[in-house]
């Protein structure tokens, strides 16, 4: 009976030791999971990524470093650009449909080409591996490309660099192996970096060993061994396009300079920036065009929306306006005004004169906004 007991006894130890092991592997992966940032990281971030995909129509199984990089993706509604929308670069625009958009999305098209041999044409009007936009801060490089994404029908891929680092060794070359296998499960797709000088810069000696092996895995998957058939470009833009390392350089094989805009440019982006806008009867491009030799679309733009704000702020410092303020700080006591209310929001609208072209070149505060181009006043 003695050993019977003993036995028991040592049954319900073993019994009691496990379930207390058990017990503290599920607290100790509850309390991992609920306060772990990395883990609540990933989770975010494939939450995201299921998200939109599921909006782009598309079903695939990802890792979960795809999973990092799906948050990169860019949805097509979340961008208001469009090429339309560009003014003064219609021949770069031009370019990039009939050199970039038509044979990566349509790529049955070239295949059906024949050289005059009647040979396939299609190895030689196949889509570049990678395109550069280059040219002076402002130009609209940027806008380009989002336009790009909103258009041509491909996978947008807005790779910042800050999401392929990371703090343990080796886990940025598989967020980089990621980034294309995830391009390839979805191709066509195009893969936009900006500034990308800042990633591919030429590679020295001094250069960190992580950094090093992260640019060779990025430079092996863009150009390596079984990816010829891919349809995956990679889109750079750069206002340092001599900083760019020489073998990254030589797989952007389409190079497009986009200058400071001309005198007919200048006067299609003020038409284009101005044309929501009320003008006065009097109001004329002509003067403005002049005056705005040596200024990018951003200068432009900024241009622009200082002009608009000189009758909206002789308003609010007119009488009137003030009065205007003070009525709806009240109403805001009261009641808070949402932007979701039409009622509401017309109460809050007022009628400001029209733009005059005197209402341009006025330097407030400390502001430098066009004083390189009032230089050049005649």
């Amino acid at each position: 009976m003695a050993q019977k007991s003993a036995a028991r006894q040592f049954l319900l130890d073993l019994l009691l030791a496990g379930v207390t092991t058990a017990a503290g592997l599920v607290a100790f992966k509850y309390i991992h999971a609920h306060f772990d940032p990395a883990t609540q990281k990933r989770d975010a971030a494939r939450r995201l990524g299921d998200e939109k995909l599921r909006r782009l129509g598309r079903r695939v199984e990802l890792d979960e470093w795809e999973e990092q990089i799906a948050t990169e993706l860019i949805l097509p509604s979340q961008i208001a650009e469009s090429f339309e929308s560009i003014g003064g670069l219609e021949n770069v625009v031009s370019s990039l449909h009939e050199g970039v958009i038509a044979p990566l999305c349509y790529p049955e098209l070239f295949s059906q080409m024949t050289s005059a041999e009647g040979g396939s044409g299609a190895g030689l009007l196949g889509a570049p591996k990678g395109v550069l936009l280059y040219g002076p801060p402002g130009t609209g490089k940027t806008m380009l490309a989002k336009a790009l994404a909103k258009e041509s029908g491909a996978t947008f891929i807005n790779m910042h660099v800050s999401t392929l680092t990371n703090k343990w060794f080796g886990e940025s070359n598989k967020l980089v192996a990621a980034l294309f296998s995830l391009a390839r499960k979805l191709q066509p797709s195009i893969i936009f970096i900006d500034e990308i000088d800042a990633f591919l810069r030429d590679r020295g000696s001094g250069d960190h060993e992580a950094t090093g092996m992260m640019k060779a895995e990025f430079m092996t998957l863009w150009d390596g061994l079984t990816s010829s058939s891919d349809r995956i470009l990679v889109l750079g833009a750069t206002n340092r396009p001599n900083d760019i390392d020489a073998a990254f350089l030589r797989r952007m094989p389409k190079r497009y300079s986009v200058p400071l805009p001309d005198a007919v440019q200048r006067l299609k982006i003020l038409r284009l920036m101005l044309a929501s806008s009320r003008l006065d009867a009097s109001f004329k491009y002509e003067p403005l065009v002049a005056r705005t030799e040596g200024c990018s679309g951003s200068d432009l733009k900024e241009l622009c929306r200082a002009a608009a704000m000189q009758p909206v702020r002789e308003y609010l410092r007119s009488g009137k306006g003030k009065a205007k303020v003070l009525s709806l700080k009240e109403a805001q006591k009261t009641r808070r005004i949402e932007s979701g209310e039409a009622e509401e929001r017309e109460k809050a609208t007022v009628e400001t004169r029209p733009i005059r072209n005197s209402d341009f070149f006025v330097v407030e505060g400390n502001s430098a906004v066009g004083t390189n181009a009032g230089a050049k006043k005649g």
